[in-house]
């Protein structure tokens, strides 16, 4: 029987999660040439086709989908067969994630990280964008992934774009010529300053009916049809909807996702990338 090339194999998982070669090359610190080569080669020595690939879309073939599981366990192995002899410390990586910049894809982004490192010890912590920035300058934590709000910090790196849309459960209902029901996080955030700032602009009424402390919480309210929301569509509640439209309500601007890292072990830096490149799949149309 042929072996399989681990490593094709661990491109093939990280493909069929991220949904795009380019996310993959990123997460393995490669090209997308070189993943769609190994993963040509696996196809090739197993006689299937493992992916549908169009220019738009990346999704499992049928073969795909059965091989899957059978995939993650021989990474999970491997990963399992290099570590067997590996006494160092106990590997911890202190991440900051602002609260508008991680939802309902959390549990997506923290099995890709224990996919790239079973042994790594994650601490997260979720907090507003300038306070995570404060504790990355003072060494605190090794990467802060937050929102840009202005120009006065030009450092960091571009990890995506996050439109901001007006959330809530599609059943949710405002009665014209009455103040508009708000869901917000406490001050000062930025982004509910951004909001009502638009909100102020267009001379529309509004009033908060609920005061959160994190997406969860705003997003439960939002769910439950209590108000709306400023939410980055990406990490809006599943099943919520952009109501803007509908209700006439001012557009609210992009805001550029940032990445600040600063990390030098081999193993953080491949933890960074996982998480950086689970964060731009989920941000892919």
């Amino acid at each position: 029987m042929k072996a399989l090339d681990t490593e094709a194999v661990q491109a093939f998982v990280l493909v069929a999660d991220l949904k795009s070669f380019t996310r993959a090359a990123e997460a393995l610190e490669s090209t997308q040439s070189a993943v769609s080569l190994k993963i040509k080669r696996l196809e090739d020595g197993l006689g299937r086709r493992l992916l549908e690939r169009t220019p738009r879309l990346v999704r499992l073939s049928a073969d795909g989908s059965a091989f899957l599981e059978a995939a993650r366990a021989l990474v999970a192995a491997n990963h399992t067969a290099i570590g067997a002899f590996d006494y160092a410390p106990q590997r911890r990586l202190r991440v900051g994630i602002s609260h508008h910049a991680v939802g309902a894809e959390l549990p997506f982004l923290l099995k890709r990280l224990a996919a790239a490192d079973p042994g790594l010890v994650l601490e997260m912590h979720v907090a507003m964008s300038r306070d995570l920035l404060d504790a990355f300058d003072r060494g605190e934590i090794g990467a802060a992934i937050v929102l840009r709000h202005d120009n006065r910090r030009r450092d960091g790196d571009v990890i995506a774009e996050e439109a901001f849309g007006w959330m809530a459960a599609p059943d949710f209902q405002h009665r014209p010529g009455t103040p508009l029901r708000l869901a917000t996080q406490a001050e000062p955030c930025s982004v509910r300053n951004m909001a009502l700032a638009a909100l102020d602009e267009a001379a529309l009424p509004w009033t908060e009916v609920f005061v959160g402390g994190g997406i969860p919480t705003l997003g439960a309210a939002v769910s439950a049809g209590l108000a709306i929301a400023a939410l980055g569509r990406r990490v809006a509640p599943p099943g919520t909807v952009d109501m803007g439209p509908k209700l006439g309500l001012p557009p609210l601007p992009a805001r550029d996702l940032m990445l600040y890292a600063n990390v030098s072990e081999p193993w953080a830096k491949t933890a960074v990338r996982a998480l950086t490149a689970a964060i731009k799949s989920t941000a892919s149309p």
